[in-house]
């Protein structure tokens, strides 16, 4: 086994750890600590050889950051959460945050609702079904969808006698 490769006991209870054990700890890419590391999420020790060593405050840290991500927030978003000591700075953070996922879950749900009712349709074109026409007439004013469109007629082709 390479020195690279050697693994510290999980949470580093006899000394730093090494980037593969954090990872491994975690199951994630090797790159993906460095990737955060150079983001400023992470800032491991060096060794005097200069290898990345994990200490014991790394391992919540990491934690976190996934947990933050699984919420669905940015690398961004979370640097500036870890970064600060301002706890009205992290709460405002966090604000912004629920505020953007209610308008996701929102436009989900309203997706969600469109697709279970042409689901439910019975006519065979679902766009002809009341319920539909309902919903894009709300969209684009009810003017509009009464307005029956007018088709040009196909290049090459003679207009229609009236």
């Amino acid at each position: 086994m390479k020195s690279s490769e050697h693994r510290t006991p999980a949470g580093g209870e006899h000394g730093p750890m090494s980037i593969g054990a954090l990872a491994g700890r975690f199951g994630l890419a090797t790159h993906v600590l460095r990737h955060w590391e150079t983001m400023g999420l992470i800032a491991p020790a060096r060794d005097a050889a200069g290898r990345r060593r994990y200490g014991t405050v790394d391992v919540p840290r990491v934690a976190v950051i996934l947990r933050a991500k699984e919420a669905g927030l940015s690398l961004d978003t979370i640097r500036s959460l870890v970064a600060t000591d301002d706890a009205v700075m992290r709460r405002n953070i966090l604000r912004e945050e629920a505020e953007a996922l209610r308008s996701r879950i929102a436009a989900a749900q309203a997706s969600l609702e469109l697709i279970e009712c042409a689901l439910g349709c019975d006519q065979e074109d679902f766009t002809q079904c009341a319920h539909s026409r309902q919903v894009v007439a709300d969209r684009i004013g009810a003017d509009a969808a009464v307005r029956t469109p007018v088709r040009a007629p196909a290049p090459g082709a003679s207009p229609a006698v009236r």
